[in-house]
């Protein structure tokens, strides 16, 4: 496990909605409560996503934009084309229009929205990521409202791969579709964090130093284990001081100081779950004591452990 893997371990497509467009535009689609985090690519044809606020973004045949706004926005053929699909905050499509919409043939599925099959020509897939919580909360702080990811050949191969699944009727397909959607969105991370204009989270470009990386996949892998700066440097086997000073460039922080962000981003997951004590999630996380615990996860997020469990 490294910090994406945990950054996104609460996050999967889930019953993803498929939509395919009318076969001759105008055609126009509005998110009316967006997930927190929301991945839509054009398999076919070229879009245009108009956010609420802003300058529309050109999304050719082959982009995947991942948007990261809770205001409505909507993807059409182009500015300015009338929305007649609205997609709700449980990613279910309806019409909008006039009764006649019915005899352009549109389907409204659990799954699909458009033409009937053959007949349209262009073809877009989103999926809303509603979990993760506090976990992904870093990742998400490191994209921009919209980005916009143009596909190298491993993202187009597999672009390639959900276009034909969704244009089957097969047994199981949501799971598939759903699954390829998780891939698609770990790639798509990949490739827009190696972007030079990116800011990815902290620690992310330390992953892949061979001596830092692995003290990162450590930290998240028993991040309740007493750490010292003398034992995570013994694990990258260097000095204290050359340890210290090299994870702080890389990670942009002390390591002790990552490593208390991430107890109380997990921290403050666990509160979440019924059931549990402040106590159990404090020793969960590497603290003895109750006590202790919420002296430090007040000291990091400016309230008690029962004021963050209590928060809608």
């Amino acid at each position: 496990m490294d910090l994406l893997d945990d950054y996104l371990a609460g996050v999967r497509a889930r019953g993803a909605v498929f939509c395919s467009t009318v076969s001759v535009p105008p055609w126009g689609m509005r998110f009316t409560d967006p997930a927190p985090l929301t991945l839509s690519a054009m398999l076919r044809g070229d879009a245009w996503l108009v956010p609420a606020e802003g300058e529309p973004v050109e999304l050719p045949q082959g982009t995947i934009a991942l948007v990261r706004t809770r205001s409505p926005y909507d993807i059409v053929d182009r500015p300015g084309s009338e929305v007649r699909v609205l997609v709700d905050g449980a990613d279910r499509c309806t019409l909008v229009g006039d009764p006649g919409e019915a005899r352009r043939n549109w389907r409204v599925t659990g799954r699909t929205v458009g033409d009937a099959a053959g007949s349209a020509t262009d073809l877009l897939v989103t999926a809303g990521y509603r979990g993760g919580g506090d976990l992904c909360r870093p990742l998400l702080d490191a994209l921009p409202p919209v980005t916009i990811v143009r596909p190298d050949s491993a993202l187009s191969a597999l672009l390639g791969l959900i276009a034909a699944e969704v244009e089957q009727d097969e047994p199981g397909q949501q799971i598939v579709l759903d699954r390829f959607l998780d891939l698609l969105l770990v790639r798509a991370l990949r490739t827009w964090f190696a972007h030079p204009g990116a800011a990815p989270p902290p620690g992310y470009q330390a992953l892949a130093d061979p001596d830092i990386g692995h003290v990162l996949r450590r930290l998240h892998e028993e991040p309740a284990r007493p750490w010292t700066v003398a034992s995570l440097a013994a694990e990258a086997g260097m000095s204290r001081t050359a340890f210290a000073r090299r994870f702080s460039a890389l990670v942009g922080k002390p390591p002790l100081a990552y490593l208390t962000d991430w107890r109380m981003a997990l921290a403050a997951e666990r509160l979440r779950v019924p059931g549990t004590t402040v106590a159990e999630v404090g020793k969960e996380v590497g603290y003895a004591d109750g006590f202790a615990f919420s002296v430090a996860f007040k000291r990091v997020r400016g309230m008690a452990p029962s004021a963050h469990r209590s928060r809608p």
